[in-house]
């Protein structure tokens, strides 16, 4: 159960930074204007906020291997949001990081 709730953080933590990240490119390179802007703002403050929500405490494993999910979910949130087409690199170098996330979080430890 700690590993779906795990996921499930990582998620909404995409969700929130690179929505975030989005709305700030809008407004600035799309001229969209300061309330994009700001709303962008908030939205990475409140992902600073929810990867504080993991149940693992160390700082540098956590967004280490947040890591993986930011590189996945970029280049899923850029083919709903933008229309953009990964093509069979881009999809083998988020497997990998996602790989390599998994790895770092979720292997067994002796500790």
């Amino acid at each position: 159960m700690l590993i779906v709730r795990s996921a499930a953080l990582f998620v909404l933590a995409a969700l929130f930074e690179i929505g975030g990240a989005w709305l700030v490119w809008q407004g600035v390179r799309e001229h969209r204007g300061w309330l994009w802007i700001g709303a962008g703002v908030m939205a990475l403050g409140v992902y600073g906020f929810v990867a504080t929500l993991q149940p693992n405490a160390d700082f540098g494993r956590i967004l280490a291997a947040y890591g993986g999910v930011f590189v996945a979910g970029s280049l899923a949130w850029g083919m709903v949001a933008d229309g953009y087409r990964p093509d069979r690199w881009d999809i083998t170098g988020a497997l990998i990081c996602l790989a390599g996330m998994a790895v770092i979080m979720y292997a067994p430890r002796g500790n």
